[in-house]
């Protein structure tokens, strides 16, 4: 697995045409709000080379790559905090997400609506946030109350975590997110079991018209990174309706396509590079039977983690693992010269799992 992103925005900022891009799914798309009622998802595999030339070393029949989960969530308008539009369905999907992609339109459509008017990229992310906010509030206040009753006498745990529910009450009282927030490895822990939706790490997409991709950064681009430079958060401009029309096209005619408005890759591969990136992911490769895999896992994975994501049995009984980087394997020519040449390294449990590893796990149950 890689990760699970959700596409958000307010109605009719492109987020469908951008799901059937990055997905090659049809689905319905229309001029009007709520034409995504339930959310729409694919399941999307991760190309790496890495992989392919690992897989034809070792003949491997079945090459199965690391995937991306992407959904469609029905659009935002204010008041979905209180339940306006389809806001608590909404609202309940994106809390299931590991990265949000906010959809913000930045092209020119008369005839399609936008729900506040004239698109102004800065107001609308804050429509967005605002609502987002007001949810995680209800949250923070409904913990408090709990925390409060609970606490009986000095109790050091629930006093910390009654001061961090505070302090994020304030700060997100104040208009800004709760990952704008510094906090401990503490307060951390606390933040993971809270859910917060503003604590989601967000890409921007700002889908644009296709007369402005090979000019300057356009007006609606510039705004967006202004804004998502306080938060350190990256910013992606696409133009949804353009790579659409790359859904039926073969390889070779997509590269041609690419070339003609100076793009050097689809969104879908600019998206997953930047997701990999922010989410601090890396990809570990694994050779059994038949089949080479590539796995997804967060930066600082150990050995023995890593094995638990093949198998739970194997993370209990794990033993060793057997690591070669892919480059070395390759060169070798094979995982037998690899071991006769001393080159296949044995790793203990805590052993911190790197880009590109390829990996025999040992254990026993």
């Amino acid at each position: 697995m890689g990760f699970k992103c959700g596409l958000v925005g307010l109605p009719n900022v492109g987020k469908s045409t951008l799901f059937t891009a990055l997905s090659s799914l049809p689905v319905e798309r229309a001029k009007y709000p709520f034409a995504t009622v339930e959310p729409n998802r694919a399941i999307v595999p991760v190309k790496d080379e890495r992989l392919s030339k690992v897989a034809a070393l070792v003949s491997s029949a079945e090459v199965t790559p690391a995937t991306l989960i992407i959904v469609d969530i029905a659009g935002l308008i204010e008041g979905a905090s209180r339940g306006e539009g389809l806001g608590n369905r909404f609202l309940a999907h994106i809390r299931e997400m590991d990265l949000l992609l906010h959809v913000v339109r930045g092209f020119d459509a008369p005839d399609i609506p936008h729900m506040a008017g004239e698109p102004e990229p800065k107001q609308d992310i804050e429509t967005v946030e605002l609502e987002l906010i007001f949810s995680d509030l209800s949250v923070l206040e409904k913990r408090l109350e709990r925390v409060q009753r609970s606490v009986k006498g000095p109790a050091r745990e629930a006093a910390a975590e009654k001061e961090f529910l505070e302090k994020m009450h304030d700060h997100l009282s104040t208009g800004k997110t709760a990952r704008s927030m510094k906090i401990t490895a503490l307060e951390e822990k606390i933040l993971e079991s809270l859910q917060l939706l503003t604590a989601k790490p967000v890409v921007y997409v700002v889908n644009i018209d296709e007369k402005d991709i090979t000019k300057e950064e356009p007006a609606a681009v510039k705004t967006v990174q202004a804004l998502a430079r306080a938060e350190g958060a990256p910013v992606i401009s696409i133009c949804a309706s353009l790579e659409g029309e790359l859904e039926e096209m073969e390889e070779e005619d997509k590269i041609l396509f690419l070339q003609e408005y100076g793009l050097e890759e689809t969104s879908l591969n600019r998206l997953i590079k930047v997701g990999y990136d922010y989410l601090q992911l890396i990809t570990y490769f694994t050779i059994k039977g038949q089949e080479a895999r590539a796995w997804a896992v967060p930066k600082g994975t150990t050995a023995r983690r890593g094995a638990g994501e093949v198998h739970s049995d194997m993370e209990k009984g794990f033993i060793a693992a057997e690591v070669i980087n892919w480059r070395e394997l390759l060169e070798v020519g094979s995982v037998t010269s690899a071991k006769e040449n001393g080159i296949l390294r044995l790793e203990g449990r805590d052993y911190l799992i790197r880009d590109g590893d390829v990996i025999y796990f040992r254990f026993k149950v």
